[in-house]
């Protein structure tokens, strides 16, 4: 597995280099996207983008677990999760190893 990661910066500089919006434009429009993800999620709401997948919040109720090195149960609180799945396309996409080719034009 790779252990490049990509970061706001970079899709930041994408934006600007696809768009043609200036380095801020590009950067306050990455801003915002993100931050409607955000809130989104943040109010049990659902997260669609198409091609790409979905983002949905789960609750996860309490449970009893063990420490793995004593074997001692530990209990484990009730709490919200993220979870996302990747759409058809985008699995496609990525065992057919086409990201680079798409990325490319």
């Amino acid at each position: 597995m790779s252990e490049n990661t990509i970061t706001r910066a970079q899709l930041s500089e994408a934006v600007y280099q696809e768009v043609g919006l200036s380095r801020n434009e590009s950067a306050d429009l990455l801003e915002a996207v993100l931050g409607e993800i955000s809130t989104a999620l943040a109010r049990g709401e659902a997260v669609k983008i198409s091609s790409f997948g979905s983002f949905a919040v789960r609750s996860k109720g309490q449970r009893v677990g063990r420490n793995p090195k004593t074997g001692e149960e530990v209990p484990i609180l009730p709490r919200r999760v993220l979870v996302f799945r990747p759409s058809q396309l985008l699995k496609k996409r990525i065992n057919d190893g086409t990201v680079a080719k798409a990325a490319k034009g």
